[in-house]
């Protein structure tokens, strides 16, 4: 990442990296390059008349004219033209390297026009910052114009000119984009000089910056410098499962590390049989299900009627002479006589030790049922001896005849004597008195049943009440 990223500790220099800002050799600076003959201490008679110059940590890296008599080196700070103005930024490289990094990037000399000025004075550095602080401000802002506009892009990176009258908008954009409006609101609402450059996805990656799967820095915002077009093949050739969501990177596409160890797959497929996906034997049609490139192992198995049948491992020296003797027309018997078995690694076997818990076992442990709180609780006879010790525990059955006779033997306990004859069975049951002023009991008409009370007829029932209470007749 970025020396803006390491954190200050009070004034311009961060804190995170011991070079006071100026990353040459290490790993703060996007994409950097190691000047290594500037620390030979090695005078160079001739010198070079180029220069690399880097701005804002690297994100963008350009060559200008050197002069040798101003003396300027790797690490140094320098004000350089622009088309509009003048900027400041980082020397990256000098000397003979520059040659060969404008060898490698295809950049002729007569293309470079512009110079460096000067070294950068401390107005020039404090400009700087203020510059660098209204970039987040800036595209915050420019980001709420653009979507006002309707505009179908997205602001990644936004880049001020060291001397703040010219801004750099980076933006992407499936299609082409009319931004003539957007451009005539940007420099009314900025008052500056507005250029908007379209950049690709792997570009706003390497601008921005970020952490891969891997755990380090994205190659693209620290070292890789060019983009080679990556395909779904690559990782077919390196057994690797096609998993859009696994294959891919932070800027959408699929990563570039997967062309790194192509050429070894590459080279270690190349002596393995070509068409060997299917071999023909007496036992069956045997299939390729998996190649370990490596070990050089060729797993098959043997079509069966009804599923698959057993894996069996086979030397690709061992499949070319399977596959010469098809071609001949001859089918080896089995395979599983010429399989060999993988090589076993001492280290990955499990030992086997003693048990160290020794001859005393844990009994098992049965769960007891819990009891169901809704089913209705067994009456328990809670009388107590005259000890004073609880009755003993019966089972189910005892309990239910106790429980039995204890009911009967209740139902038959005659009641206490209160001057009434007890009732017999053979006593004939006692008829209703005749009345002589009104018909008898049997000839009264049947009863009608009972209204329900409501709150009219509520006072004269309290009435009745409190005069059967006090031994009245109740009103009729």
């Amino acid at each position: 990442m970025g020396c803006a990223s390491c954190g200050s500790s009070g004034g311009s220099n961060p804190s995170g990296c011991g070079n006071k800002g100026h990353c040459s050799s290490g790993g703060c600076n996007r994409r950097n390059t190691y000047d290594w003959l500037s620390d030979q201490e090695l005078n160079d008679p001739t010198g070079y008349q180029f220069a690399e110059v880097s701005f804002k940590n690297g994100a963008t890296k350009e060559f200008y004219h050197l002069d040798p008599e101003k003396q300027l080196v790797t690490g140094d700070m320098v004000v350089v033209e622009s088309t509009s103005g003048h900027d400041v930024g980082l020397i990256t490289l000098s000397g003979e390297l520059v040659r060969l990094q404008m060898k490698k990037r295809k950049i002729t000399e007569d293309r470079v026009s512009l110079k460096i000025l000067r070294k950068a004075n401390q107005r020039d550095l404090d400009r700087l910052k203020e510059a660098r602080d209204l970039e987040k401000s800036t595209m915050v802002r420019a980001r709420v114009i653009a979507r006002t506009l309707g505009l179908n892009m997205k602001l990644g990176d936004v880049q001020y000119q060291g001397d703040k009258r010219k801004a750099t908008f980076y933006y992407t954009a499936e299609g082409r984009v009319d931004f003539r409006e957007l451009v005539r609101s940007y420099a009314k609402e900025f008052r500056i000089k507005i250029e908007m450059r379209q950049i690709g996805a792997r570009q706003e990656s390497a601008r921005i910056g970020g952490i891969g799967a891997c755990g380090r820095e994205l190659c693209c915002s620290t070292w890789l410098s060019d983009f080679k077009s990556v395909t779904t093949t690559a990782a077919r050739y390196q057994n690797i499962a096609i998993n859009q969501v696994k294959l891919s990177g932070q800027c959408g596409r699929l990563k570039c590390c997967l062309n790194y160890e192509l050429d070894t797959y590459m080279e270690a497929l190349s002596h393995f049989p070509k068409h060997a996906d299917n071999l023909r034997t007496e036992a069956g049609k045997a299939i390729l299900i998996k190649t370990d490139i490596f070990k050089g192992i060729m797993y098959y198995t043997i079509q069966l009627e009804r599923g698959r049948g057993p894996v069996i491992a086979l030397d690709k020296e061992r499949v070319k002479e399977i596959l010469a003797m098809n071609k001949r027309g001859e089918k080896p018997v089995d395979l599983r006589s010429v399989q060999i078995m993988p090589e076993i690694d001492e280290d990955d076997v499990e030992l086997e030790f003693a048990d160290v818990t020794g001859e005393i076992e844990l009994p098992s442990i049965k769960k007891r049922r819990r009891p169901n709180k809704n089913k209705k609780r067994r009456p328990q006879d809670k009388r107590r001896s005259k000890s004073g010790d609880r009755p003993k525990t019966e089972n189910r059955g005892q309990a239910k005849n106790k429980q039995a006779s204890t009911s009967k033997d209740k139902n038959e306990r005659p009641k206490k004597d209160d001057g009434r004859p007890p009732k017999t069975s053979n006593q004939p049951k006692r008829q209703p008195k005749s009345n002589s002023d009104g018909p008898s009991w049997d000839d009264r008409p049947a009863r009608k049943p009972n209204k329900p009370r409501n709150h009219r007829n509520k006072k004269s029932n309290n009435n009745d009440n409190k005069a059967k209470n006090d031994g009245q007749k109740p009103s009729e």
